[in-house]
């Protein structure tokens, strides 16, 4: 028997299980040589999520990966993501995770830029010591088009994550993830206000430069101070184009250990986002697509004139990870949502086999209307109607 979970909030009461906020969670942490104090929740809601210090602390840049990324897809991902390539070599039972803390907005900022020639610095006029773009110079010889072809903007972002370790009462920084984000297509215009033309990068020529980066960026974090003696891991994630509805992916990583001034040997990461359908998805994963077809052919059963129901899936290793699949619907009234999501549940569990993890997301011009969740090995599935 299915069992319907219907209502505005649905409330999980775990016993015993309830952060508790009392002198045995608290703990110190230093910043600016003051002590501030801290409370570690005891509950962990899983081995693979990393605990956070509580009250949570913003990081220093936030908000500028909205500005630097080309969608809500590549900006989820790249945040995410970084978190599983920080499992590498930061166990989720001994760190705790925080937002970066260490880079300022205006230091990323001024790394983000292009390297300025002599003549540049001068008419700008700044110093030398001001020329820290990792981009690559911009020596405005031949046409527009030659020099973003010759010169693209590599690096779109930088992110930080910081990773803590627990010392008796204290807390200090035990390690840092650096996400570099890098560009697959690079945008310019010809003209200001003008219309915006595509440079494509090579993704081979993309891991050169973005590696290159990675060395001089963790030169800049050694000569910064409480950096110079931590593990510190630097991941390239290439983001994908402007109009693509599927994120791009992390595709290798490189760790320094304690006070070292190198990386060590680049790892390759096997993960990619795929669109179903697509030609793509179908020739990589034909069986996942099929699955995939026949619930989107059965629910524009439901509806006749309907064709905009699509999935992104994960995959990792080439294994399947997860599908996320939207469902943007026009519907006119509670009862007509909750016979549809009832329909789609039915549909999902008939469809899709039993190792695949499906989160449905139902929606209307009104926002979000359900979520329908099955995760692998579930007999029944999680479905939540919004009020």
């Amino acid at each position: 028997m299915k069992k319907w979970f219907v209502g505005s909030m649905v409330i999980l009461l775990l016993s015993g299980c309830a952060p508790q906020i009392n002198k045995e969670n608290e703990v110190v942490q230093e910043k600016d040589e003051k002590k501030e104090t801290s409370i570690i929740p005891s509950y962990q809601i899983s081995d693979s999520v990393y605990r956070t210090t509580i009250p949570f602390k913003a990081s220093k840049t936030r908000g500028m990966v909205v500005d630097r990324l080309n969608s809500t897809y590549d900006i989820n991902e790249f945040e995410t993501g970084l978190m599983r390539v920080a499992k590498e070599n930061f166990s989720t039972d001994t760190y705790f995770f925080q937002e970066g803390q260490k880079l300022e907005q205006e230091t990323v900022r001024s790394w983000l830029n292009r390297k300025y020639t002599k003549a540049q610095l001068k008419e700008l006029k700044l110093d030398a010591e001001d020329n820290l773009g990792l981009n690559p110079v911009n020596d405005e010889k031949g046409s527009v088009e030659e020099q973003n072809e010759k010169s693209p903007i590599y690096l779109a972002h930088i992110l930080e994550h910081d990773y803590l370790v627990k010392d008796g009462k204290t807390v200090k920084l035990g390690g840092m993830v650096i996400g570099l984000a890098l560009n697959s297509v690079h945008y310019y215009q010809k003209e200001q206000y003008g219309a915006t033309f595509e440079q494509p990068i090579k993704h081979a020529k993309l891991e050169e430069e973005g590696k290159k980066i990675a060395e001089e960026v963790l030169k800049r974090l050694r000569s910064m101070e409480g950096l110079s003696n931590i593990p510190i891991t630097i991941a390239l994630f290439e983001q994908n184009s402007k109009n693509a509805v599927v994120p791009g992916s992390f595709f290798a990583y490189a760790h320094a250990a304690k006070g070292s001034s190198s990386l060590g040997d680049w790892k390759a990461i096997d993960e990619k986002h795929y669109l179903f359908p697509s030609s793509e998805a179908e020739e990589d994963h034909r069986e996942d697509v099929a699955y995939f077809m026949r619930f989107k052919d059965d629910v524009e059963e439901y509806f006749p004139n309907y064709n905009g129901l699509i999935g992104r899936a994960f995959y990792k290793n080439d294994q399947f990870v997860n599908l996320e699949i939207d469902i943007p619907i026009q519907l006119y009234g509670e009862a007509e949502v909750i016979g549809f999501t009832q329909w789609a549940t039915s549909l999902v569990m008939d469809h899709f086999p039993d190792y695949f993890n499906v989160n449905v997301n139902i929606s209307s011009v009104n926002g979000a209307e359900a979520l329908i969740s099955k995760k692998s090995g579930d007999k029944e599935p999680f479905v939540h109607i919004y009020k």
